[in-house]
């Protein structure tokens, strides 16, 4: 290895070291009853990330999707995939950590779990579902803004409760 291609002591480090399903469910409560009926598909999609630390710089990131298909308010099928990855991030600030680990590595993940999510409802015998892409920036982004938000009404709380307590 060329000594340009190493990481240099002490810089930042970020690496992929594992893509993994860590967990998968499909169910079809409605079958095969749901195969008869007329295919006019509503679909709900549920996302969410979560970061683990391993130790070491090593960081356990899943990213969870449930999609409920429904048509004629019957569950036609419930796919749930948890798509997971360790990565390796050393050298870098908590505010350059949290949208790594919270938007970035969820980007990294999206298109496995797509592919589990969409070969599981194939096999279900039902028409291909391919999910769309995701802004995992964005949402990210918006989840932040949401955690300030709370922490500061309940920042104002606290001292509406202490300023009521000192009368």
């Amino acid at each position: 290895m060329s000594e340009e291609n190493q990481p240099q002591e002490g810089g930042q480090q970020f690496a992929l070291q594992r893509i993994y399903t860590k967990d998968v469910s499909f169910e079809t409560p409605n079958s095969p009853v749901i195969f008869s009926q007329p295919w006019e598909p509503e679909s709900e999609l549920a996302l969410n990330s979560n970061a683990t630390p391993l130790g070491d710089d090593l960081y356990e990131v899943v990213l969870s999707i449930t999609v409920t298909t429904k048509t004629k308010d019957k569950v036609a099928y419930l796919v749930e995939v948890q798509q997971a990855g360790v990565f390796f991030a050393k050298g870098f600030q908590d505010q350059e950590l949290g949208p790594m680990l919270g938007a970035y590595c969820p980007n990294v993940l999206f298109p496995y779990a797509r592919e589990v999510v969409s070969d599981l409802v194939s096999k279900g015998s039902f028409p291909q579902l391919l999910l769309t892409p995701v802004n995992f920036e964005m949402l990210y982004q918006q989840h932040q803004a949401q955690r300030q938000q709370r922490a500061q009404q309940a920042a104002q709380a606290e001292q509406e409760q202490a300023e009521t307590t000192a009368d």
